[in-house]
């Protein structure tokens, strides 16, 4: 059979990433800080699992920076996760956030950036820049403390 044969191939499939909400935006938690970032994302991570895997996680934020929703972009294992950014900013597009702040921990407890730290934040940053949709913040999360390229002025 040929290829113009069956047009079946000409239709969309339907996208599954789905973003609905029942909470009122005064509900919803504000970001502030590194600091009221940090709180929340600890609230969503399985403590079993934080000094395990390395997990990326993305907050995302409207306009008035409260939280829409927390989007686990991956989870890998003891030294690495690898992050889509194609699916990061699907969620971010889907969910009509204006801001993102992305966040990973370090099962070994340290929150020293690494360079593949450094360069998906480049790359999360520009890819944004286009969508218009700002990097606020990157977290690297341990269970005790955390490090804001922010705060440290590497953002």
């Amino acid at each position: 059979m040929k290829a113009t044969e069956n047009s079946s191939w000409k239709t969309v499939s339907e996208i599954d990433l789905i973003y609905r909400t029942k909470v009122k935006s005064s509900d919803r938690p504000k970001i502030t800080s590194s600091k009221s970032a940090y709180a929340i994302l600890m609230d969503c991570w399985d403590p079993d699992k934080i000094e395990f895997i390395e997990q990326f996680k993305v907050l995302l934020l409207n306009q008035s920076n409260r939280v829409l929703g927390v989007y686990q972009a991956s989870s890998g294992g003891i030294a690495g996760t690898v992050v889509d950014i194609r699916l990061l900013f699907a969620s971010a597009l889907k969910a009509s956030a204006v801001g993102i702040i992305i966040s990973h921990n370090h099962p070994s407890g340290k929150t020293v950036p690494s360079e593949a730290d450094k360069a998906i934040t480049r790359k999360i940053k520009t890819a944004g820049e286009l969508l218009d949709i700002k990097l606020l913040d990157h977290l690297i999360l341990t269970g005790e403390r955390y490090y804001s390229f922010v705060d440290e002025g590497a953002l």
